[in-house]
């Protein structure tokens, strides 16, 4: 099957406006099942040529362009190959080199994207190059820009780890939810604040965080993530209840939890000043 994939990329990449093919999900990270898709991220730069794309992909399959499929998931298509799935995923080169620029520079967005309910963080462009395999390259700009996002920025990790601030404003709203038994607006506050702690605690790790699927199961081994992290949201986010009571407990414990997990964050951050201070 690998095979069939790097034959494909390379097809892919003699597409006009096709710059290059990576490999990028579990794969790429060798944490695959049996049944993973394969995920090729089709980088393009202007207008990649759809007609192409149709033809390769063959008959009765839909390919979306750029926009097709939302803001930051340009677009692409799902085929299946011998039983397996296999999905190309567009990606504009010039927005990415520039969302690698931002994150250099610390500055981040988190945009609406269908398929992401808490938001694009638009550091996952530059997380799956510096985590992907690149199939096909002939100008060499994915390698190129591959071996740049290696290093994870300093200046986006300060700003993750700064931004962790909106957990608690989340819970505190959320709080003011369990009071009217608001089940759905307090459940959307807490699953919102799981993740901006979650984004804290890869950045704090100089991880990339590319989404959410498996993020938590991730953060929950990480240094700075509270003791029982994981079981904890899980028990959180898994039956917050339905009357004002049974809320306003599950949101307390929330408190707890992202007060623990923003002191440890500061606490990492004053070693690390401390041990810099000796060092110079």
């Amino acid at each position: 099957m690998r095979q069939l994939i790097e034959n494909m990329a390379h097809r892919l990449a003699e597409v006009p406006g096709v710059v290059g093919v990576m490999l990028g999900g579990s794969r790429a990270r060798g944490e695959q099942r049996a049944d993973s898709d394969w995920d090729l991220g089709v980088y393009y730069r202007d207008t990649p040529d759809l007609g192409a794309l149709r033809a390769l992909a063959g008959p009765g399959v839909e390919v979306a362009g750029p926009g097709g499929w939302g803001p930051w998931v340009n677009g692409g298509a799902w085929l299946r190959v011998d039983g397996v799935a296999v999905d190309w995923i567009l990606r504009d080169l010039d927005r990415v080199e520039r969302v690698w620029a931002d994150c250099r520079e610390g500055r981040y967005e988190v945009g609406t994207q269908p398929g992401h309910p808490l938001g694009f963080w638009s550091p996952c462009y530059a997380g799956e190059v510096a985590l992907g395999d690149v199939l096909a390259d002939p100008s060499g700009e994915l390698t190129d820009l591959r071996r740049r996002t290696t290093a994870y920025p300093e200046p986006l990790r300060e700003a993750l780890m700064a931004g962790a601030w909106e957990a608690e404003f989340l819970v505190a709203a959320a709080m003011k939810g369990a009071h009217r038994s608001d089940t759905l607006f307090v459940s959307l506050c807490l699953s919102r604040a799981v993740g901006v702690l979650v984004q804290s605690l890869y950045a704090e790790d100089r991880r990339w965080c590319l989404n959410e699927k498996g993020a938590l199961a991730v953060a929950a081994t990480l240094p700075s993530a509270p003791p029982d992290f994981g079981p904890r949201v899980r028990r959180l986010l898994g039956a917050p209840g339905e009357s004002a009571e049974a809320l306003t407990a599950t949101v307390a414990s929330a408190r707890v939890l992202t007060e623990e997990t923003l002191a440890t964050l500061r606490n990492r951050i004053r070693q690390e000043n401390r041990a810099s201070g000796i060092r110079g």
